[in-house]
């Protein structure tokens, strides 16, 4: 019983230790972005590096939140990403709802075209959708950037939303309109409420694709009042020198939304992930 009992410690002495160091290996870079955020540049470079600095400066923010061009990066991402993910919930919740509870012709084939996009590299859309934004006058737009990141999260929020009302029984749709209430009604009013970790898990996921993607903000944006986040850390990449402590103050500050999106509805997301994977 004490071997059994030993045993067992040491398994899980074993796990703590795995995952402390998993953590550490995972927080470090991060650790080092922020103390980074607060030193000067040649604090940066010196050496021996030093975690902590001596010289504490708040400089590199107030550069950021001072200067309206910097700050106009942030307002982009959260019009964007916000927008995108409420038009993808919207529409990923009305699609997901027809695949899950009726037969329509092409279902299979619509399915099968949902999923081969998913398939598709976006770099390789790179140059189409730069044509078709300019033909359309959508070149330098919030809508431009708004549909074309929409391509790529709507996919993957329909595919979830519809495994996860698959989890769902039919008999509380057949019960909604057996008191009078339409399919629209059964949806919004039965569904949507007791769909909520499903529905938070593809939000937030959304909400990360469209804040942090840049290859298609960089090219389908012209003017600074248009640039993303993303985009504003690549700028301050200058000719003859970089700024570090501002671009690992504006990550910083990039991180903080889905940050802080993540850890309330942590137990939402993580619930959602699980059930909308499964295959009924």
């Amino acid at each position: 019983m004490a071997t059994k009992r030993r045993g067992h410690l040491l398994k899980k002495t074993g796990l703590l230790v795995a995952l402390s160091a998993g953590a550490i290996f995972a927080g470090f870079p991060v650790l080092w972005m922020a103390s980074s955020s607060f030193k000067s540049n040649t604090e940066i470079f010196a050496y021996p590096p030093k975690l902590i600095t001596e010289h504490f400066s708040f400089d590199a923010y107030i550069a950021i939140l001072t200067d309206p061009t910097k700050v106009r990066f942030f307002i982009n991402s959260y019009v964007v990403a916000i927008c995108v993910t409420l038009l993808t919930l919207l529409v990923a919740l009305l699609a997901a709802y027809a695949f899950s509870r009726f037969e329509f012709r092409f279902k299979k084939p619509l399915s099968m075209l949902i999923v081969s996009v998913q398939a598709v590299p976006p770099i390789t859309l790179l140059i189409p959708f730069f044509g078709l934004m300019v033909v359309l006058g959508l070149y330098n737009t919030y809508l431009g950037l708004i549909l074309t990141y929409m391509v790529f999260t709507l996919p993957y929020a329909i595919i979830m939303m519809t495994g996860y009302f698959n989890t769902l029984p039919k008999e509380l749709d057949e019960a909604a309109r057996v008191d009078g209430a339409s399919s629209m009604g059964a949806l919004w009013r039965i569904l949507v409420p007791i769909s909520v970790p499903g529905i938070v898990s593809v939000g937030i996921y959304t909400f990360m694709i469209s804040w942090n993607e840049f290859l298609f903000a960089l090219t389908l944006t012209r003017t600074p009042d248009m640039r993303t986040v993303p985009i504003g850390i690549q700028l301050l990449m200058g000719q003859n020198s970089y700024e570090w402590n501002q671009m690992m103050a504006m990550s910083i500050l990039g991180c903080i939304p889905v940050l802080v999106l993540f850890l309330f509805f942590q137990r939402f997301f993580i619930g959602g992930m699980t059930a909308g994977a499964v295959k009924n």
